[in-house]
């Protein structure tokens, strides 16, 4: 019986942190730059820090740099958070401690400080983002290391507001034009602006961003030609996509700058959920939703024709990346996804027919390579089909 009663309190502990996030927007579309930055000033003081933050910002690849580096670290021995978004199946994904998802006690724990710390004029104009940002760091508090993964990433990113001690950039491309710029200079040049002390640069496909970024040292620097095959060898020998070979390196390329000891043998047992993951045989799942994830999934399966299962969000360029991915696609399946950011069904579709792709609503999945791919909300969606 007592234990009934815990598990109720637990549900209604976390449904007051759910309700509280729901009323906020994910992001402002007419963004306030200073009201993190103030707000953070404002509280800063009552938070106990980690010793050592490393921010991620980039395009591509950070949450899997980021988990490579924090399960690395954790089995190192050290204390270690990751701060990704967004999640797939629960918000507790969100915040990961020493190799599990925060629990819902310590949710609301933290939020209970935040409702308590925060004045009233930020709490009701924070964002979801900004808020879940603040929410991490107090259950960060004391740790080693903390991974901090940016949000849409850049100088004026909630994860910004942190002194930090290191900034990883992985790939940069096109997305979040509309907050971020419409050339590669100007999203590159906004992104690297959130760069404190140092950096250590990851791959980029755009010399603009090599220009901008030579005066900070390259990933495969660190590192000799034989340790470069380990690490693809890792890659290989775990049955992990190749390209993550490149965010492997960056995150390894840290722990040379730290001079920790380089040992392929910190990262056993690493799961990396949603980057080119196999769910059983001919079924793979990826979270990937822009260009340069789409020319990264032609890659992985070129030369061969798979069933792909997709749909995506509406301020997402779904003709350009079904441009990409037509030389692979036998046929094209449209998932319903219950999410107002998604694309209107019949305008995805209308795209396909145009590119002269096979395409229907999806039911179920044939006995064919197949890939569901698009965003995180369409692998939830296909997850919770069963």
């Amino acid at each position: 019986m007592k234990d009934c009663i815990k598990l109720k309190k637990v549900e209604e502990i976390v449904l007051n942190l759910n309700e509280f996030l729901n009323q906020k927007p994910l992001f402002y579309n007419e963004i306030d730059y200073d009201r993190m930055p103030n707000c953070w000033n404002t509280i800063k003081n009552s938070f106990k820090m980690p010793k050592k933050i490393v921010h991620i910002i980039g395009t591509n690849g950070k949450g899997s740099t980021g988990r490579f580096l924090a399960h690395y670290l954790k089995n190192m021995g050290f204390n270690v958070g990751h701060y990704t978004s967004p999640h797939i199946s629960k918000f507790n994904e969100r915040i990961w401690i020493n190799g599990k998802d925060v629990d819902d006690a310590t949710l609301e724990k933290a939020h209970q400080f935040l409702q308590n710390t925060i004045p009233k004029k930020y709490l009701q104009t924070l964002s979801y983002f900004e808020y879940t940002t603040l929410l991490a760091m107090r259950c960060f508090g004391g740790l080693d290391y903390v991974i901090l993964e940016a949000g849409l990433g850049g100088e004026r990113d909630a994860t910004s507001v942190f002194d930090r001690d290191i900034t990883l950039v992985t790939t940069i491309d096109y997305d979040h034009q509309s907050f971020l710029g419409n050339s590669i200079k100007e999203i590159a040049t906004t992104k690297l602006n959130s760069i404190q002390k140092k950096a250590i640069i990851g791959k980029q496909i755009h010399d603009e961003v090599y220009k901008l970024t030579d005066k900070y040292p390259f990933y495969l620097d660190y590192f000799d030609n034989y340790e470069i095959q380990d690490i693809r060898d890792f890659i290989k020998k775990n049955n992990f996509a190749s390209y993550l070979v490149d965010n492997l390196a960056l995150a390894l390329a840290y722990i040379v700058e730290e001079n920790l000891e380089l040992n392929l043998k910190y990262l056993k047992g690493i799961k990396l959920f949603g980057r080119m993951q196999k769910l059983k045989e001919n079924l793979y799942i990826d979270v990937g939703h822009n260009p340069l994830a789409a020319r990264v999934i032609a890659n992985e399966f070129k030369d061969k024709k798979i069933d792909l299962v997709y749909n995506t969000y509406n301020d997402k360029d779904y003709c350009e990346i079904l441009k990409i991915l037509k030389p692979i696609i036998d046929k094209l399946y449209i998932i319903d996804v219950r999410n107002e950011r998604i694309a209107p069904k019949e305008d995805v579709i209308e795209c396909a027919k145009k590119l002269d792709i096979d395409v229907e609503e999806f039911e179920t999945i044939r006995d064919k390579t197949t890939l569901v791919f698009g965003s995180f909300s369409v692998i939830e969606e296909f997850l919770n089909l069963g």
